[in-house]
């Protein structure tokens, strides 16, 4: 890989967060960056190089966010597998807090069940049952996917760059134990300001959110962080995005888990 390249890229991303005015595409800059190595890798690499700046900065990473955990999207951008990106603590809203909207970029919301881990994730293949057994409880949650891209216009490569399109998100306050909802059965509803906007189920993400959270425990233990006790995972929308508009109001309801609002200024 072209480090120089994978530098200039990291640093493209940070400008357009840093003056919020979203770029190109950088798929092409990051195939010529690859070289001969796998480009999702280069993209990776700048995903994390941009991690590394905000952690010397005094950033703290709090958990991870799964991307692309719909079928429908993975043949949109011609993949088979999700993806995925950090979440810090200055990313973190809470419940019904305005979040201003320029601390994002082109927003929408989608609903997700995230899990909050009290045991690490180490083994280099993991169960359902070492998931179970490893979290702590489940949260109702709004994730804030925001793209540095222009338009959205993105394919695997500039996601996975622009930190999975990751942005903010909203934890709801009522933990719940993995027994005593269901995990895939659970229905999904948002409304924006009275209005539904979304639906869907637990089944919506790979079937099964533990689908996808156990592809993550394996793939961080892989890239040599794996997750710890404490870290939150978001699993992965339940439903179709929702673009966000000033002044919005969304409520999020999934069975047994409860609502989570996100509250966005004008």
């Amino acid at each position: 890989m072209n480090q120089q390249h994978i530098s200039e890229i990291a640093g493209l991303l940070r400008t357009a967060e840093e003056q919020g005015a979203p770029i190109a595409p950088l798929r092409e800059r990051i195939l010529e960056a690859a070289g001969d190595a796998d480009p999702v890798a280069c993209a990776y690499a700048i995903q994390q190089l941009n991690a590394q700046r905000r952690i010397n900065q005094g950033a703290r990473i709090v958990g991870r966010k799964i991307g692309l955990t719909s079928h429908a999207v993975q043949q949109q951008l011609g993949v088979d597998s999700p993806d995925f990106g950090m979440l810090f603590a200055d990313m973190a809203y809470g419940d019904g807090e305005e979040i201003p909207l320029a601390r994002t970029l082109q927003p929408k919301v989608e609903a997700e069940i995230a899990l909050v881990l009290e045991r690490d994730l180490t083994h280099e293949r993991h169960t359902f049952a070492d998931l179970i057994s490893a979290v702590a409880y489940a949260l109702p949650a709004i994730e804030v996917v925001g793209s540095r891209i222009e338009n959205w216009n993105i394919r695997l490569l500039d996601t996975v760059a622009d930190n999975a399109s990751s942005s903010l998100f909203v934890l709801g306050s009522r933990p719940v134990t993995l027994g005593q909802f269901d995990l895939a059965g659970c229905a999904m509803t948002m409304e924006r300001r009275g209005e539904m906007v979304s639906s869907g189920s637990g089944a919506a993400c790979l079937a099964n959110p533990l689908n996808a959270a156990v592809w993550l425990a394996d793939m961080m233990v892989r890239v040599g962080t794996p997750l710890r006790a404490g870290e939150v995972l978001l699993t992965g929308a339940l439903g179709p995005m929702v673009a966000v508009s000033p002044g919005d109001r969304f409520v999020a309801q999934i069975g047994g888990l409860g609502e989570v609002r996100a509250v966005f200024g004008q």
